[in-house]
């Protein structure tokens, strides 16, 4: 009626058309046209076709399809195939036949791997939907550029040569049937003796014969193949061991420390070994501990890896014989044990812990006093007393350690203590104390008032002094 104007919201494509307006009044209508052309990105390509494919290219057809009213100004050519994440853009080398049917190259393609492609569109607008994939189809096979990484190699068991690499992926094996072929013979020898690694997973290859000699080296030729060429790169690798069962054994093992629940041991490899191949060719050490208890048939083994000549055996029992030896071993096997050596773990600190602790303040000395501890047949005897003393549960612990029943100790007074005491041994730390708390008596102390505990003592002099106070405060 009277508003003057069309709003025409979220508009679409199919709105564009004539547009009429009229005017009516009691003596004539009057009309109005306007042409309304709405613009958008363009519509997706059409058949899109695969018209020749090689081992690195691919020659691809197909029809624009609308350009929604904006001039189409760019196609691009996107693949994806089984190894990837998604569609990606292919670099093309674009050919326009006429104007229904665009051509373009696609190059950079791995052989032997199937690719499906699609087109997408673009205008001033935006960039379209893109067009169906095109039929699945895999590239021709070539011969192969990429070379296996990290060949080595070594170990194994008794008379094995063990060839290791890292495999190539299907996507750069270039070719059906991908395989390797792996040369090797003895230093010194000229007869190869050559073996075909089939499985394209594979990444390991053993070679087992009883006639190697052990710790003999082997040179290694390394090739890959498939069925419609051999590439003739080849990796050649020299020293290759062929390991034996290690033949000498470990020095006798040596218990350095020792206490109630483990014992520090060490060894040494005899010196001739510096001059021997097999030291290289060790992986491991074990550690071998047990009791002369024929009730126990367990017995405790711990692995000892890389340098190391030292090892702590934790778990042990208290004041009980232990035998120990050492071995080393490779993946040839286990050499010999050395001769066993024994140890006596220590006996079990004291259980009971100190009792009847007094204390007694006096300006900022504490003086504490406690009853001896007597120790039990089976236990260590008691060589000192240590003393535990902080400000609360949070704060730094210090210790004081002595050989009597009795310490002094200088505090601040303005701090409550937390004090406890344990007994020290040849079997390690007793039993602790209950915790004490000394509190900040500065008021008292200043005037040399002495506290003591148990509490009464402590109750009576609070008392008597608060009655002086009220005298004092009545004259």
């Amino acid at each position: 009626e009277s508003v003057g104007d069309l709003m025409i919201r979220n508009i679409q494509l199919n709105h564009s058309g004539k547009y009429m307006c009229t005017v009516q009044t009691t003596l004539e209508i009057l009309s109005a046209v306007a042409d309304i052309i709405v613009r958008g990105p363009p519509g997706p390509p059409e058949d899109v076709r695969v018209e020749h494919i090689s081992s690195s290219t691919s020659q691809l057809s197909w029809k624009p399809g609308p350009d929604n009213n904006s001039p189409i100004q760019i196609f691009t050519i996107q693949t994806r195939t089984a190894f990837s994440l998604g569609w990606q853009a292919a670099s093309t080398v674009p050919e326009i036949l006429n104007g229904k049917t665009y051509n373009a190259t696609v190059v950079g393609l791995s052989p032997w791997v199937e690719y499906e492609f699609r087109v997408v569109a673009g205008n001033s607008i935006g960039i379209g939907e893109p067009s169906k994939p095109s039929e699945l189809l895999r590239t021709k096979a070539s011969v192969p550029v990429v070379a296996p990484t990290n060949i080595n190699g070594g170990g194994g068991s008794r008379s094995e040569l063990v060839i290791t690499w890292e495999s190539i992926p299907e996507e750069l094996q270039n070719g059906e049937g991908f395989g390797y072929i792996v040369m090797f013979r003895p230093v010194g020898s000229t007869t190869w003796t050559k073996e075909r690694v089939v499985s394209v997973e594979s990444s390991r290859f053993i070679y087992r014969n009883e006639s190697i000699i052990p710790l003999s080296p082997f040179e290694v030729k390394f090739f890959r193949f498939h069925y419609e060429s051999v590439f003739t790169y080849c990796i050649f690798i020299s020293s290759l061991y062929v390991l034996d069962r290690l033949l000498c054994c470990c020095l006798p093992v040596l218990f350095r420390k020792y206490s109630v629940i483990y014992a520090s041991v060490s060894f040494s490899y005899p010196s001739c070994w510096e001059t021997m191949t097999c030291l290289f060719f060790i992986l491991n050490d074990q550690v071998l501990y047990w009791t002369d208890d024929s009730k126990e048939s367990m017995i405790g083994k711990i692995r000892v890896s890389g340098n190391v000549t030292v090892k702590n055996i934790t778990g042990l029992k208290a004041n009980t014989v232990y035998f120990a030896s050492v071995r080393a071993y490779n993946t040839a096997g286990t050499g010999p044990s050395s001769a066993p050596v024994n140890v006596t773990t220590k006996k079990s600190p004291p259980s009971q812990p100190p009792a009847n602790i007094a204390w007694k303040l006096t300006n900022s000395k504490l003086c504490l006093n406690w009853e001896h501890v007597k120790t039990m047949e089976n236990e260590s005897e008691v060589l000192g007393y240590k003393i535990l003393y902080r400000q609360n549960r949070q704060s730094k612990t210090y210790i004081l350690e002595t050989n009597n029943t009795s310490a002094e100790l200088l505090v601040p007074f303005e701090e409550d203590y937390l004090i406890e005491i344990r007994t020290v041994s040849d079997g390690g730390d007793g039993s602790s104390s209950e915790e004490i708390r000394i509190p900040k008596m500065s008021s008292l102390s200043s005037r040399g008032i002495q506290v003591l505990e148990p509490s009464i003592h402590f109750l009576s002099i609070v008392l008597v002094t608060f009655y002086c106070f009220a005298i004092q405060s009545l004259i």
